[in-house]
């Protein structure tokens, strides 16, 4: 959820106790969005330069495309694994 950040440890301010349909839908977009950078950072030409925007602010840093790379890849594999507990989460709480 938004006020959790992509990994809810807690129930957020958004969500009532017990529904994760908000949370579903947070990992989906993420999900998604992540796809999109990974498929960019994948395509571009080994001279392109990649920026990274600090949080918070309008300043831009020069980073290496392949370790950005694979951190996207880790992020999207972390992304989709915890989307998958929250699924299997929700099937065993059905099925009591």
């Amino acid at each position: 959820c938004p006020s959790s950040g992509p990994f809810p440890k807690s129930p957020c301010l958004f969500c009532t106790e017990g529904s994760t349909p908000g949370h579903n839908v947070f990992f989906l977009f993420q999900i998604k969005e992540q796809k999109v950078v990974v498929d960019e950072l994948s395509n571009l030409k080994k001279n392109r330069k990649v920026y990274r925007q600090q949080p918070n602010s309008n300043i831009f840093f020069l980073v290496d495309r392949t370790e950005t790379l694979s951190q996207c890849k880790n992020t999207l594999d972390q992304l989709k694994k915890a989307q998958q507990e929250l699924e299997n989460s929700e099937k065993n709480k059905v099925k009591k």
